[in-house]
C-alpha cells in the first residue's frame, strides 16, 4: 500500500481535489438555483444536462487523447471544468447554466477518463486489486467531503464557485507534474443495445434504471432538501449519508452475490431501494431518521450498477466484456440524462414532497420487471457466475477493465493455491 501511494501519489491526489470539487458543485448549483427562484423544471434541465455533457465527453474525449495525450487533454478539460464553474457564480442565468453545465459535464468525463486510463497502466497483478479500492474510496470520500464545503460560505455569493474552481485548478498540478510517462491509449468498442438488450435485458434495463434514480439524488437532492426547509448542514449530511451508504455496503453486497443467485440479489436491492425511498419519503420531517434511511437507501441503490455489469458479464464470452460494458455505461448515462429532469416535472406539477415516491416507483417498476425476467429465463448456474464489480455510477469501461483483470488475477491465486 505505502509503495503504490509514493509512486502514484500525484493521480490519488489529482483524483481527491477533482471528486471534492465536484461533489461540492453539484450540491452548491442546486440551492443556488433554489435561492435564484428558478422553476423546478429548469433545475431539472440544468441537472440532466451535465450527464448529457457527460454522455459526449465519453465517447469523444478518447478521440481526443488519441491524438495530442493525456496531460494536454487533462489540462484542457480541468482548464475548461475551472471556468465553467466561475461563468455559473458570475451569471444567475438558468438558460445559461444550462448550456454550461453540458461543457462541465464533457469536462469531468474527461478528466475521469484519463485519471482511469493513467490508474490502469501502473498497475500490475499485484496492485490492481488495491489501486481499484484506492480509486472507488477516494471517489466516494471526495464526493462526500464536498458536501461539507457548502457550509464553509454564502451559497448566495460567488465565494464557493471560486473555490471550486481553485480545487479543480489545483487538482492539474500533481498530475502534469508527475514523472511517470504516459501511458497508451486504446479506444474501447461497443456493442450494439439491440445485441445487448437480447443477451442481458435485465442487465441493460437496470444499468438504465439506475442511471435514473442516482442522476436524480445527485441532481435534486440539494434541491429536495432545501425546499423541505433543511439548513446547509443539514443538506450536507442528507446528500453525504446517502454516498456514504454506497461507500459502506457495496463490497459486503458483492461478496453476498457471489455465494447465491445474483439475478435475487439485484431484485432484492432493487426492492430494498424502493421500500427505502417510500420509508424516507414517510419520515422526512424527522432529519436523524431521514439521514438514517438515506444512508441505507445509498447502500442498496448504489450496490445495483455493480450488480448489473456482472450479471450482464454472466451472459458474455470474456472477449465480449468491455464492449458489451461500455455499451452499458451509455445505457446508464441514457438514463442519468433523463432522469432528473423527468422527476423535476412531477414536482413541479404535484409538489417537491413526490420526490422519494418518484424514486421508489421507478426501483418498483424495475423490480415487477425483473421478476417477469427471472420467469422467462433460467438463472446462470451459480458456479458459472463471474465476480461481482464493485463500480462507482459514471466510473468509465476503463475502470471496470480494473475490476475485471483484479478479479481474473483473484481467480488465478486461487487455482494455484
Amino acid at each position: 500500500m505505502y509503495r503504490i501511494l509514493t509512486t502514484s501519489w500525484p493521480i490519488f491526489f489529482g483524483l481527491a481535489i477533482i471528486m471534492v470539487g465536484n461533489g461540492l458543485q453539484g450540491t452548491l448549483l442546486g440551492i443556488r438555483a433554489s435561492i435564484e427562484g428558478f422553476d423546478t423544471v429548469l433545475i431539472g434541465l440544468i441537472m440532466s444536462l451535465y450527464y448529457f455533457g457527460f454522455l459526449s465527453g465519453s465517447y469523444y474525449v478518447p478521440k481526443l487523447i488519441s491524438k495530442v495525450g493525456h496531460i494536454r487533454v487533462f489540462t484542457a478539460l480541468a482548464s475548461l471544468a475551472s471556468s465553467t464553474v466561475l461563468i455559473h457564480g458570475l451569471y444567475s442565468d438558468p438558460w445559461l447554466w444550462a448550456i454550461i453545465r453540458v461543457f462541465t459535464g464533457f469536462a469531468y468525463a474527461g478528466l475521469y477518463i484519463v485519471v482511469e486510463s493513467w490508474l490502469n497502466n501502473s498497475a500490475t497483478n499485484k496492485t490492481r486489486g488495491t489501486i481499484l479500492s484506492l480509486y472507488l474510496l477516494i471517489t466516494y470520500a471526495g464526493l462526500a467531503l464536498g458536501q461539507f464545503l457548502i457550509n464553509i460560505a454564502d451559497p448566495a455569493q460567488i465565494d464557493l464557485f471560486v473555490m471550486t474552481s481553485i480545487l479543480v485548478s489545483i487538482a492539474i498540478l500533481p498530475i502534469c507534474l508527475s514523472t511517470r510517462p504516459a501511458p497508451p491509449f486504446e479506444e474501447t468498442e461497443h456493442i450494439s443495445l439491440k445485441s445487448l438488450f437480447k443477451i442481458s435485458p435485465l442487465g441493460l434495463t437496470g444499468a438504465f434504471v439506475v442511471g435514473i434514480g442516482s442522476a436524480v439524488i445527485f441532481g435534486l437532492g440539494a434541491v429536495y432538501a432545501k425546499a423541505s426547509g433543511f439548513s446547509l448542514p443539514e443538506v450536507s449530511f442528507f446528500m453525504a449519508f446517502y454516498i456514504m451508504g454506497g461507500v459502506f455496503f457495496q463490497i459486503p453486497i458483492g461478496k453476498l452475490s457471489d455465494r447465491f443467485d445474483r439475478r435475487s440479489i439485484l431484485l432484492g436491492l432493487t426492492l430494498m431501494s424502493s421500500i427505502l425511498a417510500a420509508t424516507c419519503f414517510v419520515f422526512a420531517g424527522n432529519v436523524l431518521l431521514l439521514n438514517i434511511f438515506m444512508f441505507l437507501f445509498g447502500g442498496a441503490s448504489l450496490a445495483i450498477y455493480g450488480q448489473c455489469l456482472a450479471h450482464t458479464n454472466d451472459h458474455l464470452e470474456p472477449r465480449q466484456y468491455v464492449a458489451a460494458i461500455s455499451s452499458l455505461i451509455l445505457v446508464n448515462g441514457v438514463g442519468a440524462a433523463l432522469g432528473p429532469f423527468l422527476v423535476s416535472i412531477g414536482m413541479s406539477v404535484v409538489g417537491n414532497f413526490v420526490f422519494f415516491p418518484l424514486i421508489s416507483f421507478i426501483f418498483f417498476a424495475f423490480f415487477i420487471y425483473g421478476l417477469l425476467r427471472m420467469r422467462a429465463r433460467e438463472s446462470v448456474p451459480l458456479e458459472d457466475q463471474g465476480d461481482s464489480l464493485i463500480m462507482p455510477a459514471r466510473a468509465s469501461s476503463i475502470a471496470v477493465m480494473m475490476a475485471e483483470e483484479t478479479n481474473d488475477t483473484l481467480k488465478k491465486m486461487e487455482e494455484d493455491n
